[in-house]
């Protein structure tokens, strides 16, 4: 809890980790927002998985274009155009349906811009941390970054199945357009400039310089295992959170928007508890291994949508999901900060995050044929699989082994096979 409260401390900190949750609140609010907008279109089910498919694959091009502007402008400016651009595509909903009706396409087209800037924030935010905070604080504060997205979960998902039975699902989205431009305020009164270091020309790589360092990380053994694990991972929840999801809370559990809000707030109820033992406890064995033994955990996890008698078993294996996933994530984050330089965190992180957030639209896509017709056992056995099998090539030698020092330009010598690290901690 020290950690915590040290972190927190820090005014600039503060200011970014409040402005980021309370826009989480917002985003936990449109997820159910969007699906009820579309499952009470005609052929909803189906439907839902191509907005899941818009709501997550445009990263692929906005993660790329994005990374290069973290590291070129400050950071604070990114973000805040960010926020004030998809505050106003979320408010385009309630306009539109205070002016006479929303169109079938909107919720679509609202769901590519989320995807295509989402990485801004996903990117941006960590890697302001470490300009931030203190190297021995870097658990604590990816902690906390874990614990926004757990509490303001709770917060968004169980608000929004009351807010859109009771208000209609066009006006919650103007209060997620709201909190978009709350975090802009936020971030914009951060004082430290989060901008990269220019010292002097010969601090700062070329581009060839830099790319070849961005690779060379990139094809770290224990990098690339785990972020290919996590990759897979994503894909089983993406088929969870925007598919299985709404189609349980609407076909096969009782509630409705309710039910389907009890779900999300079981998966952030778990992240929030993954959040606080990730901040306060590291596990004894190899970090590579722990986020292994996490994986093939919550794999088991997804087999509890089979249980659809129990609303309440349902929920909890979203917990434990939510609640593994976090200590993976934190782990590995930790993991990847201290290998990054400055100079490349914006593109290192958006790279990296766009390869793992990418991945949810192939899950939404796969799932969405099968539960329209009704083949929940298979959707679920489909799921588990996913998430838990790719975890076994964390446990490999060669994704476990000591990190090889990285030649002076910061990429691989011919011996280490092109495996940089950039740092000296192994996993």
């Amino acid at each position: 809890m020290r950690g915590y409260l040290t972190v927190l401390a820090g005014r600039d900190f503060r200011r970014l980790w409040l402005g980021a949750s309370i826009s989480l609140v917002g985003d936990g609010m449109t997820a159910v927002a969007l699906s009820w907008l579309v499952l009470d279109q005609p052929g909803g089910v189906g439907r839902l998985g191509w907005l899941g498919f818009w709501y997550t694959a445009p990263v692929l091009v906005g993660g790329w274009l994005v990374g290069p502007l973290l590291d070129r402008f400050d950071k604070r400016h990114v973000l805040a155009a960010d926020s004030l651009l998809r505050g106003a595509s979320v408010a385009t909903v309630p306009v539109g349906h205070a002016l006479g009706g929303v169109p079938d396409w909107l919720p679509f087209l609202v769901a590519a811009c989320y995807g295509l800037l989402k990485m801004a924030p996903l990117a941006g935010v960590p890697a302001a941390i470490p300009e931030l905070v203190d190297a021995e604080d870097l658990d604590a504060a990816n902690a906390l970054e874990s614990i926004a997205y757990a509490v303001s979960g709770i917060v968004g998902f169980s608000a929004s199945g009351a807010l859109v039975s009771m208000l209609g699902a066009p006006w919650v989205l103007a209060v997620d357009a709201a909190t978009f431009w709350c975090f802009a305020l936020c971030v914009l009164g951060v004082r430290r400039p989060l901008a990269p270091r220019r010292d002097t020309p010969g601090d700062q790589p070329g581009p060839r310089a830099r790319d070849r360092r961005l690779t060379a990380l990139l094809r770290d053994p224990a990098v690339l295992h785990t972020t290919l694990a996590f990759m897979a991972f994503n894909v089983a929840e993406g088929a969870l959170v925007l598919v299985a999801a709404p189609w349980l809370a609407k076909e096969r559990l009782p509630g409705g928007p309710a039910t389907l809000a009890l779900l999300l707030a079981g998966l952030s109820a778990g992240e929030l508890i993954g959040g606080l033992v990730a901040g306060t406890w590291r596990p004894e064995v190899a970090r590579v291994r722990a986020i292994a033994a996490a994986q093939l955990t919550a794999a088991v996890g997804f087999l509890a949508v089979l249980a659809t008698g129990h609303r309440l078993v349902v929920a909890a294996g979203f917990t434990v999901i939510g609640a593994l996933g976090v200590l993976m994530t934190v782990w590995a984050q930790s993991l990847r900060m201290e290998r990054v330089p400055a100079e490349l965190r914006g593109q290192a992180f958006a790279a990296l995050r766009t390869l793992m957030q990418a991945t949810p639209p192939l899950g939404s896509l796969v799932a969405a044929p099968l539960l329209a017709r009704s083949q929940l056992t298979f959707a679920a056995l489909a799921m588990a699989a996913l998430a838990g099998l790719p975890a076994l090539t964390l446990l490999t030698g060669r994704a476990t082994a000591p990190a090889p020092a990285p030649a002076p330009d910061g990429t691989a010598s011919a011996a280490d096979g092109g495996a940089a690290l950039i740092g000296d901690e192994a996993p």
